[in-house]
């Protein structure tokens, strides 16, 4: 009978470590899908950042293919210094939207 009960015994604390061991994989790859969100969010958050980026290259492009240089200069004296036309008025949306 004592063979019995040291395998029976063996074969609990088997099971033991394997639940263990399956809970601990569950907990890792829940790690990983955590992070993996994370830099999903982050690679859409770029990508964005990168469209706007490159449509601020073609409208810049576009302009020195099409504009002369009083309109390059004007637009940027109008976007880098805030000057405006004499008896000009400028609206600026606070909103945020």
């Amino acid at each position: 009978m004592r063979a019995r009960t040291k395998s029976h015994s063996g074969s609990v604390m088997l099971r033991i470590l394997i639940i263990v061991f399956c809970a601990y994989l569950i907990y890792s790859l829940g790690g990983h899908f955590v992070e993996l969100n994370a830099k999903n969010s982050e690679l859409a958050d770029l990508q964005m950042k990168q469209a706007q980026i490159e449509a601020n290259i073609a409208e810049r492009e576009k302009l020195l293919s099409e504009g002369t240089n009083e309109e390059i200069i004007e637009k940027a004296a109008r976007e880098r210094l805030g000057y405006v036309f004499p008896n000009e008025t400028v609206y600026m949306d606070i909103s945020g939207n």
